[in-house]
């Protein structure tokens, strides 16, 4: 019983440790190491250097992976680049057996790094900003080597209750019974690193042989994947695909080492002997690198054939505005801001291009119905979902640098709404005899229309096309009053029924609040702009803080039109 308590407090503590380090570095280093993957991924070689330098630095290659997926979704990281970051990150992740083997194994540091988790803890409570994640990562270094002493404790009575080598003969029905409990042990522990430092901390003690450990490690790297398995369901097209790539490519190593498992294990105690290596743990690390690094060598000089074969096998067959939105860029707020701007840049230009033509087809005696009701129900649900996410984005310490981003994408997802109920909503027929200030507002509106989606593509910098976009939003709001002037002349005099003056109002109405939507939105999704101190914000102007009033007058004749849902105002 006191054996079974050790382990399992030992495997605990080691787990506890590993979390409490891998968040404390991540928070500790910010967007450093974010920044640093994000830069030196110009290749596949580039990008597998930049994956296995992170990974070993932050001791996590789901930490990693986590970041890679964010940075693939935002299009900051083209796919084939990611694959030599998932490559990286699985022989980076090797490192940590290196560093058990070296020093968790050879030493009992247990007891010398118990001050640590002092220093770490009072760090975290006293401890201010960047002080406090230093302390997790102390704290966490030193409670990871406690976990190691305590299951080596754990492991020396081990071999009495329990032995692989009580499943039979040493043929391939054992390696797969024994690479089968390395994949679901790894499953359990959710981190294989944990699994790669019990099968150390056996071998050490000499609960399990060599040749068992091997496969056990071969083991934990495909089991290693279900943690990324399980965090892409539901996600984004582009994190299943990097997901896919990670559990093929550590599939496929696991399977070529189990192949040559005879010829490895000849190669590492050729090394042992040639290079004077000790026998045991520092051998299984070196395993555990060396296979992993054949399928870097099999599968990195074909990144590009390799990310082509994962395109097919998941197509991108109905790509939506929402679906570079990943729950992976959460952690880094800058990029999921970047993710949500693309994402109301492309419903605006979906609502924005039907708009424009139903201007064009606009007529006496027809309907202006921009939008189809199957297509109204698939923005509404993007509008949604976008809504959803920019919720969700973490509030970052007083003062929070995204806060003009978060305000203006806050303003742009309302107008959104609005626009959406607008282009929702079908108008009356127009008159068979309309003013020519009602045609001149529609092509108006129509070309303000078209000159916005060209704006939002990114082809023209803001200053070039968003000026005249508030001034063709003036222009229309100065039609309305001129049709509304205009209108009431004529109905005074007799030329006009009330019916086509509150006809031709409501539609000059929603002609001009369109064109204000329209002006409001491209305004608040320009791109943002980095002030003195570093902060992302977005420039404004002294109609920001009338966002909510009309460009025009407000006193029709003509009320807006009832709109379902959200308020159309």
């Amino acid at each position: 019983m006191t054996t079974t308590f050790q382990l399992l407090g030992g495997i605990g503590l080691f787990l506890m440790g590993m979390t409490l380090l891998t968040d404390g570095l991540t928070a500790f280093a910010g967007d450093s190491l974010r920044r640093a993957l994000l830069r030196f991924t110009g290749t596949p070689v580039k990008a597998f250097a930049s994956g296995t330098l992170v990974t070993l630095l932050l001791q996590s290659s789901a930490a990693t992976t986590i970041t890679l997926i964010g940075f693939v979704s935002a299009g900051l990281v083209s796919f084939p680049q990611a694959l030599g970051v998932v490559m990286g990150a699985s022989l980076g992740t090797t490192g940590t057996g290196w560093l058990i083997a070296t020093l968790g194994l050879k030493v009992s540091l247990g007891l010398y790094t118990l001050p640590l988790i002092g220093i770490g803890a009072f760090l975290k409570l006293l401890g201010k900003g960047r002080w406090r994640t230093l302390g997790m990562a102390l704290a966490g270094f030193g409670m990871l080597f406690v976990g190691i002493d305590t299951m080596q404790h754990g492991m020396r009575g081990m071999s009495t209750l329990f032995s692989l080598d009580g499943l039979g003969a040493d043929d391939w029905t054992t390696h797969i019974v024994i690479l089968l409990i390395g994949i679901v042990m790894t499953i359990m522990m959710q981190s294989s690193t944990a699994m790669v430092a019990t099968t150390l901390t056996a071998l050490n003690t000499g609960a399990i042989a060599f040749d068992q450990a091997a496969i056990l490690v071969i083991g934990a790297a495909i089991g290693t994947t279900m943690t990324g398995v399980l965090a892409a369901i539901g996600g984004s097209i582009l994190a299943r695909r990097t997901v896919l790539a990670h559990v093929l490519f550590n599939l496929s190593s696991g399977i070529i080492a189990l192949l040559l498992l005879p010829l490895l294990l000849w190669l590492i105690e050729t090394l042992q002997h040639r290079l004077g290596l000790e026998t045991g743990a520092i051998g299984l690390a070196a395993f555990h690198t060396l296979f992993i690094g054949i399928g870097v060598l099999l599968f990195l000089p074909h990144a590009a054939w390799f990310a082509q074969r994962i395109e097919r096998l998941l197509p991108d067959r109905a790509p939506s505005p929402v679906s570079r939105l990943d729950s992976s860029q959460l952690q880094v707020p800058e990029l999921a801001f970047g993710s949500t701007r693309q994402a109301m840049s492309q419903i605006a230009t979906d609502l924005f291009l039907p708009i424009a033509a139903a201007c064009g087809q606009a007529s006496p005696g027809i309907r202006i119905q921009a939008l189809a009701l199957d297509r109204q129900q698939q923005l509404e649900q993007a509008l949604n979902a976008t809504q959803d996410f920019l919720s969700r984005i973490p509030f970052a310490e007083h003062p929070d640098p995204f806060a003009g981003q978060r305000l203006d994408q806050m303003h742009a997802i309302d107008h959104l709404f609005r626009l959406h109920a607008r282009a929702s909503t079908a108008l009356p027929p127009m008159i068979a005899n309309p003013p020519a200030v009602l045609e001149d507002a529609f092509s108006g509106l129509q070309s303000m229309l078209r000159q916005a989606v060209a704006g939002l593509s990114g082809s023209n910098p803001p200053e070039n096309w968003l000026p005249v976009i508030k001034q063709q939003a003036s222009h229309l709001a100065g039609l309305r009053r001129k049709a509304r002037d205009l209108t009431v002349r004529e109905t005074t005099s007799g030329y006009r029924t009330a019916s086509e003056a509150l006809q031709i109002l409501d539609i000059m109405r929603w002609i001009e609040r369109v064109g204000h939507h329209c002006w409001r939105i491209c305004r608040y999704l320009q791109p943002a702009q980095a002030d003195d101190a570093g902060n992302i914000t977005a420039a404004r102007d002294a109609n920001d803080v009338r966002d909510a009033e009309d460009l025009g007058d407000t006193g029709d004749l003509g009320e807006s039109l009832a709109m379902p849902g959200r308020s159309a105002s």
